[in-house]
């Protein structure tokens, strides 16, 4: 595919739009349709966006893989605590052990599920995007 100055100006403009919009999902997805999946996935089409309306190393330089893979790891083994902290609890797996009065009671743990699965999804549909670009390009 030819490269083009609109399609540069239209990646450069609309991605900052679309990684809102990914936020958006995930810090409202406890109370909206949506929520860290869906907003993950945006995130990553706004990044995948970026390399193709401009250029794969471009995108690549705006998220590092190597930083991709960390917040990816990290956000994983913050799944596995905030679902073991319900067993230390002395309830199941994932169970809510925030007390009563935190801010909105049973909301604010699916809040913080959101945002480690949005985290999770996000970087590792990027991650996967920017390898097979990388992988096209040779």
């Amino acid at each position: 595919m030819r490269k083009t100055d609109i399609i540069d100006v239209v990646a450069r403009k609309l991605s900052p739009y679309i990684f809102l919009f990914g936020f958006y999902l995930v810090a409202f997805g406890h109370r909206t349709p949506g929520g860290g999946f869906q907003g993950g996935v945006v995130m990553a089409s706004g990044v995948i966006l970026l390399a193709l309306g401009r250029d794969p190393g471009v995108a690549m330089t705006a998220f590092p893989p190597g930083r991709l893979s960390i917040a990816e790891t990290a956000s994983y083994i913050m799944l596995i605590a905030l679902g073991l902290a319900g067993v230390a609890a002395g309830g199941y797996f994932l169970e809510n052990v925030l007390p009563a009065g935190f801010v909105v009671p049973r909301v604010g743990f699916v809040f913080a599920l959101n945002i480690v699965i949005g985290i999770k999804v996000g970087a590792g549909v990027s991650l996967i995007a920017l390898h097979l670009f990388r992988e096209e390009s040779r």
